[in-house]
């Protein structure tokens, strides 16, 4: 079996990546990456228990871990940066400050 993998575009300064048009905040680049890494498999483990089907009850615990991984990560809740630039996650790139350099993007970017 084919494994696909998409390389997204990254914000210049490291900040976020784009899918569709949308801004992305990645995760703390200040992380180790063995703590980065356990994250990503709470993630990852949540996130299949959820396609799984599971009752209502475990549901609700998996959803619970996907959002504490993810303000762990740094991708939700206060920024990890220390500029005191605003955040722009889930914004269209073409509504932020970022619009000129994701204008100048290839078209057949993902």
């Amino acid at each position: 079996m084919t494994k696909i993998t998409h390389v997204y575009p990254t914000t210049t300064d490291g900040r976020y990546f784009v899918v569709r048009g949308r801004l992305w905040r990645k995760a703390n680049p200040a992380l180790s990456p063995e703590r980065s890494q356990r994250l990503i498999n709470e993630l990852m483990a949540a996130r299949r228990a959820l396609r799984k089907g599971s009752p209502p009850e475990h549901r609700a615990t998996a959803r619970a871990i996907v959002n504490a991984a993810k303000l762990a990560l740094g991708e939700r809740g206060p920024v990890w940066w220390t500029d005191g630039e605003p955040d722009f996650n889930r914004k269209l790139a073409k509504n932020t400050p970022y619009a000129d350099w994701f204008a100048a993007l290839p078209s057949d970017c993902p």
